[in-house]
């Protein structure tokens, strides 16, 4: 009798903790998908201007190229009750923030109406990026910049801070680039310029208007325009091959703090 006793509280224990469990993670805030296009600044809550994410977007971007290390940042709006670490460590690793092989992601995550921040670090970077590092970045520089809703400067201040960290670790993209598809700019410029010619040869070599001012009209609204150029300014695809996260791994490294 006290043997099945003893059972049936067995079972009994191990039904409360699976229901704990289920009501935990059914009311946890969601994560996100993955972005697509993929990009390294994610406001959720438009804390930023527009040219103020390009700018950052486009650093993460030139900081990745150079050394396939991915610093992304994420803003949410609000928490939605959860823990910033459990949630932070939980969205870095969903998202697979760094390189597979490196582990060299970095998240820096900010929840405005809890006032909540978190920077975790993936397991290649925490030799040089420890908890003690991520801390003094925490209070030195986004806690007093976020304090006055600069935002901007706070995450321009403290990518600068942390890639300064960063730069013993000897990371190298060796990422195959994307193929760039068919040259149709190239195209465009042999066309307009054989215009120009033709259309010049058969004015005898004078100078004025017709085709040859058309074509050249044309050649320098196409070069104006960008046409020809790899990468712009919102933070997709781009010349280095992003295509995206590359499933880097957390261990809980790193630090949080509010403001």
């Amino acid at each position: 009798m006290k043997f099945r006793l003893e059972v049936i509280m067995k079972y009994k224990l191990s039904l409360i903790f699976s229901l704990c469990f289920l009501a935990i993670n059914l009311f946890a805030k969601e994560i996100p998908p993955v972005p697509n296009p993929p990009i390294f600044v994610n406001d959720y809550a438009n804390a930023m201007q527009a040219q103020e994410r390009a700018a950052l977007e486009q650093k993460l971007y030139d900081y990745f190229k150079q050394t396939s290390t991915q610093i992304v940042i994420v803003i949410d709006q609000s928490l939605e009750g959860d823990d910033a670490f459990g949630y932070s460590q939980k969205l870095a690793q969903s998202w697979g923030i760094g390189e597979k092989e490196k582990k060299n992601g970095l998240l820096i995550y900010v929840a405005l109406a809890e006032r909540k921040m978190r920077i975790q670090v993936g397991y290649g970077l925490e030799g040089a990026m420890t908890d003690a590092i991520s801390k003094r970045i925490i209070d030195g520089i986004l806690k007093p910049n976020f304090k006055e809703q600069n935002y901007y400067n706070g995450f321009n201040e403290a990518t600068d801070a942390i890639i300064k960290t960063l730069a013993g670790e000897g990371f190298t993209n060796d990422r195959k680039a994307k193929s760039k598809g068919f040259p149709w700019g190239l195209i465009v410029v042999v066309v307009i310029v054989l215009i120009s010619v033709f259309s010049k040869g058969g004015r005898g070599g004078r100078r004025g208007g017709g085709g040859g001012g058309i074509a050249e009209a044309l050649l320098w609204g196409t070069l104006a325009s960008g046409g020809f150029s790899g990468r712009g300014s919102s933070g997709g695809g781009g010349d280095s091959g992003f295509g995206g996260f590359g499933g880097g791994s957390f261990g809980g490294g790193g630090a949080g703090g509010d403001w």
